[in-house]
């Protein structure tokens, strides 16, 4: 199979349905940037703090790409099966949520994202999440998206979040707050 199909040289590109839309169509942003997430997160996933989270960022991973499909898909009737998002999957991150937020401290202040490469990846990735988000949100207002789609995205950029703090802690790093100049 070759990788180049030169079909999308004119700025054109191929919903799952089969119909052309520009390439910065809404909905190939929205995925767009659920892809580039998708990249953050296998990036997070090759850190060696995050080994004993290898399998929750392989099925973050996974439901991305789902996400990912469901918002290529142009609606309608489905020529090929597409698997769901379910609460369950929003639920898994909540219950890893509450798992490291009771290894943590309380939050007093915001806190400025770095400390070190791997804190700043989970940074990186967790604004991206949110960027994704907006997309969907977005494309929303003019197209059906399943609601739990935004709840997804949601929940991970806190799970994102929560894990920067997580790690930092594993790394023994510094939380530097947020102290507004007055």
């Amino acid at each position: 199979m070759k990788i180049y199909t030169k079909t999308g040289d004119k700025g054109k590109t191929s919903l799952l349905g089969g119909s052309r839309v520009s390439k910065a169509n809404r909905r190939i942003d929205a995925y767009g940037n659920v892809d580039e997430l998708n990249s953050w997160i296998g990036l997070l996933r090759d850190q060696s703090v995050n080994q004993k989270r290898h399998l929750l960022l392989i099925e973050i991973q996974d439901r991305l790409f789902t996400i990912g499909s469901h918002l290529a898909n142009e609606g309608g009737e489905r020529q090929f099966s597409i698997p769901e998002i379910k609460h369950s999957d929003i639920d898994r991150l909540e219950k890893a949520i509450d798992e490291m937020n009771e290894e943590l401290p309380p939050m007093k202040n915001f806190i400025l994202p770095g400390g070190n490469p791997v804190i700043s990846y989970t940074h990186i990735a967790r604004t991206v999440c949110r960027r994704a988000e907006r997309g969907v949100v977005a494309l929303a207002e003019s197209e059906a998206v399943e609601e739990v789609i935004v709840i997804y995205l949601n929940r991970l950029s806190d799970y994102l979040f929560v894990l920067s703090r997580m790690v930092t802690k594993e790394l023994s790093s510094t939380e530097v707050p947020w102290v507004p100049k007055k």
